[in-house]
């Protein structure tokens, strides 16, 4: 179990604050990249305490681009609030480390493919002989069976699969990936669904169960409202969804703003406040639909219109009468004022980036708010604690 661990830490960190809807859970989170690792910091938001196990090598994501120097960005932002251990699992003292873990885990968490598992002696069957109450949550690219079972899959790789990137291009143009890993960030979000619901069902039956995500589902499950194919219609039904020209990202005179006015009261809003209240009057444009029939005519009158002001301005003259928003960085999301009056930026202080600011608690709950969040670890930084503790730390100390 070598690993170099320059800021290994003895002890565990206690978490301070309120407990949390899943504190005194223990969590092993064997997953790398995203989906997986950002499903057990969610549990984590909730008080579990979540291990995070890697290979001596480390998770993949810890060596991915990034303008920090000490550690990878996309790293730190998916495993806040987890405690690090290395074990090489291709070992017998690893495994048998591991195993030790699973006897007082309630959950763990993988992304191996269907056939790796077995082959390392970590496959649900064999858990649940060590502890029959585990939850154990699988996240594969394609599932459990069929054909593309042992193929590698990755968010823009699903993205192009399953239609996404078709429909994000423009009709007749190249397909277009939607970046931000959106695929990714979905799974991990039905990973701790489906968790917290295997939890749930456990407290009745006392029974844990295997609970199986993959990203092709997340993939399709993102767009349920188009996978509705009627007997008899044309194939091509995904682009039905779409409001037309006028709701959209439009110029202004300084930056971009994004405009929704589907309904008539947002619809003649917009016409009343950008000076055109003829367009609402006008029964051709009466509609959503016959909005996009129109929208030639109409936005490039809306545009001129916009040029007036800047994204800013029209921002601020809409108000709540007119859903929309000008374009920002994810930057200026820090100092928002509505993120900070809900509480979704905490600082962090971490063994070599030391202070930084990063998102947390994506779900309130108004009993059990959770403790306050920690910093991702360093590789292997509580190995040697972890392995010694003989429970889970109190996740609301």
């Amino acid at each position: 179990m070598s690993f170099d661990a320059s800021h290994h830490d003895a002890r565990l960190p206690a978490r301070s604050g309120p407990a949390g809807p899943l504190s005194g859970l223990r969590v092993l989170d064997l997953s790398a990249y995203i989906a997986g690792p950002y499903g057990c910091s969610l549990l984590a938001d909730q008080g579990a305490e979540v291990i995070k196990i890697e290979p001596p090598t480390g998770d993949n994501l810890r060596k991915y681009p990034s303008t920090l120097e000490a550690e990878s960005r996309a790293f730190i932002g998916v495993n806040r609030s987890k405690l690090g251990v290395v074990l090489d699992l291709k070992t017998a003292e690893g495994l048998a480390a591991l195993m030790t873990l699973v006897r007082t885990a309630d959950v763990l968490v993988h992304n191996f493919r269907p056939s790796v598992p077995p082959r390392l002696g970590i496959a649900y069957e064999q858990l649940k002989a060590v502890n029959p109450r585990l939850i154990y949550c699988s996240l594969t690219g394609y599932g459990e069976t069929g054909p593309l079972r042992e193929k590698a899959g990755y968010d823009q790789v699903l993205q192009t699969m399953t239609g996404m990137c078709a429909l994000q291009g423009k009709r007749g143009e190249p397909p277009e990936i939607i970046y931000g890993s959106v695929v990714d960030y979905y799974a991990a979000a039905l990973v701790a669904a489906g968790v917290a619901s295997a939890l749930y069902e456990r407290e009745k039956s006392g029974q844990g169960q295997f609970v199986g995500v993959s990203l092709l589902r997340s993939a399709l499950t993102m767009q349920s409202a188009r996978m509705v194919w009627a007997e008899g219609e044309p194939k091509d039904v995904g682009r039905d969804m779409r409001s037309g020209g006028i709701t959209g990202i439009h110029p202004t005179r300084e930056g971009h703003l994004y405009i929704s006015a589907n309904t008539p009261h947002f619809w003649r809003a917009l016409c009343d406040k950008v000076g055109l209240p003829e367009l609402a009057a006008d029964e051709r444009y009466d509609s959503v639909r016959k909005r996009a029939q129109h929208f030639s005519e109409i936005v490039p009158r809306l545009r001129e219109a916009l040029a007036a002001r800047s994204a800013l301005e029209w921002e601020e003259l809409f108000g709540e009468e007119v859903p929309c928003a000008a374009a920002r960085t994810v930057e200026d999301m820090f100092d928002n004022e509505q993120v900070l009056a809900e509480d979704m930026v905490a600082t962090f202080a971490h063994p070599t980036l030391g202070a930084y600011r990063g998102f947390t608690r994506p779900v309130q709950f108004g009993r059990t708010p959770g403790p306050e969040p920690f910093a991702a670890p360093t590789l292997g930084q509580h190995t040697g604690a972890v392995l010694a503790a003989r429970k889970p730390a109190d996740a609301a100390g």
